[in-house]
C-alpha cells in the first residue's frame, strides 16, 4: 500500500543551511550542565561568543570539557553559582524546583529555558534536523552527523549517546546544519521547529506520562506539523502507526517514505549477509541509487541507514557520496557494542530497554556472532514501562538461551508503580513463556554466575538504558585476568 507521495518535484530539497546565532556576550547559566544535552547547548553558546555558567552535583568528564572550553562550572548547587550579569538560566529535566540556583532565578524574574524549549531557541538559527521515533534515534541521529561531517559539511550535533568517530555525544562546527535528537518524553519534541525531520517509528512508550497509543500518535503528528513550510518529514513507510501520523498530516508537509516495501520512496532491495552485515542495494521512487553495505548489525539497522539516506539526500547531500560513507560508521556507545571477546567468549553492552529493542538487538547478535548460547544480563528501566509492557517484554526474550533479571531501575516512577511489579514476576513471566530466566540483584553476584557458568562459544551480553553495564564491565576484568 502507498503512504504518501511527496508534494516536491523527485531531488527537492529543503532550502539552504542559515547557521546564524547571534548571542554574543550574553550570559547562560546551567543548572545541571554536565547532562549530555546540556552540555551539547553550552558548547554551541560557547562557539557563538556567549558568556557561560553552569553547576552539576559532580566534577564528570563532561564539566571538565566545557571548563577547558571557556565555561565557568561549579560544582554543587549554591544561589552564588548565579552570575549577577545572568541573562537566561537553562534547566535540566533532572533539577527539581527546590535547587536554590533555581529557586534564586524565579525571584529575580530571570528568563528561564527548560532544556528542550532552549534547544529549540538554538535551532531556530540554523538548518535544523531533528530525529524522533521510539527506537534508533542515537544511531541515525549519530549515523547522518558522521555522514555531514565527512562530507565536509561541520554540523553542530547533540546526540544521546556518544558517538566515538565525532569525538562524544555532541559537537559544534561552522557549518549551518544542527541535527538533534527528538525526545517524546514530556512531548519535549514539539519545542522544535525544524527543516528535516524523520519519524522512525511511533510505538507504546513512556505511558506513565501518554494516556495511551493514541495519545502518542497525537503527539507525533503534532511533532510533524511544526516542520517549516518548506521542510520535509521522512518517515517509516512500513511502519503503521507512522503511516496514521502521514494519514493525518493530509498532505500539508512534504513527505519522503522509507523502507523495505517497494511502496516507500527511499527502499533497500536485493538484502544480503555477508558475515553477520547486510549488504543492498538503495532505490528511489524506483531508480537505483547505487549499492551500499553497513557496518551495524541487524535488519533494524538497515532501515536507520535508509532514514539518514533520504534526511542527507533531502537536506541536499548527493546520494552516490552518501552511500560511499554508510560504510565507515562504526555505531554510538552502548549499541550492540563490542566489549571484547576471550577464551572464546563474547561481551557486548546494549541499550535496549524496550521489547522492540531486544528482540531486535538479540536477533542482530544471533546474525553477527552466531554464538551457541546467549545470557543475557537484562535491568528493566521504569517500573511504569515494565508493568505496561510485561507480555511484551516476556516474548522479546525469546531469543536468549538465558536471562538474568536484577531489580528494576528506579527512574520518575512512583511509590505506588513500585509496589505494582517487580523484577521477580518478569522472570516469572519470561519462564512461562518456555524461556529461561533468573533473578539475581547483586551485580557481583551476577559476575559470579557468569564466572561459574559461562563457556567457550557463548555471548554475554548486558541490556539497558540504566547502570548494568558495570557487570559487563566487571566481567571483562575478569575475564582478563584469567585468560
Amino acid at each position: 500500500m502507498e503512504i504518501c507521495k511527496t508534494n516536491a518535484s523527485p531531488g527537492q530539497r529543503t532550502a539552504a543551511p542559515e547557521g546564524k546565532l547571534n548571542v554574543a556576550g550574553l550570559r547562560f547559566h546551567f543548572i545541571g550542565a554536565g547532562g549530555i544535552g546540556m552540555s551539547g547547548l553550552a558548547r554551541v553558546l560557547l562557539k557563538n561568543s556567549a558568556i557561560v555558567t553552569g553547576s552539576d552535583q559532580a566534577p564528570t568528564a563532561v564539566t571538565d570539557m566545557l571548563s577547558q572550553a571557556g565555561a565557568d562550572i561549579k560544582i554543587g548547587h549554591r544561589p552564588d553559582n548565579l552570575d549577577p550579569e545572568t541573562d537566561t538560566v537553562v534547566v535540566s529535566a533532572a533539577i527539581d524546583q527546590d535547587n536554590p540556583e533555581l529557586r534564586l532565578a524565579l525571584r529575580k524574574g530571570l528568563r528561564i529555558y527548560k532544556y528542550a524549549r532552549m534547544l529549540g531557541e538554538l535551532m531556530d538559527s540554523y538548518h535544523a534536523i531533528a530525529v524522533s521515533g521510539t527506537h534508533g534515534k542515537s544511531t541515525t541521529g549519530g549515523w547522518l552527523s558522521y555522514c555531514l561531517d565527512r562530507a565536509g559539511l561541520e554540523p553542530n550535533f547533540i546526540i544521546g549517546a556518544d558517538v566515538p568517530q565525532l569525538g562524544g555525544s555532541s559537537g559544534v562546527g561552522n557549518g549551518g546544519y544542527f541535527v538533534a535528537e527528538a525526545c517524546e518524553y514530556d512531548r519535549s519534541f514539539l519545542n522544535l521547529r525544524p527543516a528535516a525531520a524523520a519519524i522512525l517509528n511511533v510505538e507504546q512508550d513512556h505511558l506513565d506520562y501518554y494516556k495511551d497509543e493514541q495519545d502518542i500518535i497525537d503527539a507525533f503528528t503534532e511533532f510533524a506539523q511544526a516542520i517549516r513550510p518548506d521542510g520535509v518529514l521522512v518517515a517509516n513507510g512500513d511502519d503503521p502507526n507512522t503511516a496514521e501520523v502521514i494519514r493525518r498530516l493530509d498532505g500539508s508537509v512534504r513527505c519522503e517514505t522509507f523502507g523495505l516495501e517497494k511502496t516507500c520512496g527511499f527502499y533497500a532491495d536485493h538484502l544480503r549477509l555477508n558475515d553477520g552485515l547486510y549488504a543492498f542495494d538503495v532505490y528511489h521512487d524506483a531508480a537505483l541509487l547505487g549499492p551500499t553495505k553497513i557496518s551495524l548489525p541487524g535488519g533494524h539497522n538497515v532501515l536507520n541507514a535508509l532514514a539518514v539516506v533520504a534526511l542527507a539526500v533531502n537536506v541536499g547531500l548527493d546520494a552516490e557520496r552518501v552511500l560511499e560513507l554508510l560504510p565507515g560508521f562504526t555505531g554510538v556507545d552502548r549499541r550492540l557494542s563490542l566489549k571484547g571477546q576471550f577464551n572464546g567468549i563474547t561481551v557486548l553492552d546494549d541499550y535496549a530497554h524496550h521489547p522492540t529493542e531486544i528482540n531486535a538487538s538479540l536477533k542482530a547478535m544471533r546474525q553477527r556472532y552466531r554464538p551457541k548460547r546467549i545470557w543475557c544480563i537484562f535491568q528493566p528501566h521504569q517500573y511504569s514501562r515494565t508493568r505496561f509492557l510485561l507480555d511484551d517484554f516476556a516474548e522479546s526474550f525469546t531469543l536468549a538461551d538465558v536471562t538474568i533479571v536484577p531489580d528494576i531501575y528506579f527512574v520518575r516512577d512512583s511509590e505506588q508503580a513500585k509496589r505494582q511489579v517487580n523484577s521477580q514476576i518478569l522472570v516469572d513471566k519470561i519462564c512461562s513463556n518456555g524461556s529461561q530466566a533468573v533473578f539475581i540483584n547483586e551485580f557481583d553476584s551476577i559476575c559470579r554466575h557468569l564466572q561459574e557458568n559461562v563457556t567457550d562459544g557463548d555471548l554475554v551480553v548486558t541490556m539497558g538504558a540504566g547502570d548494568i553495564w558495570k557487570v559487563s564491565d566487571e566481567y571483562i576484568r575478569w575475564l582478563r585476568a584469567n585468560s
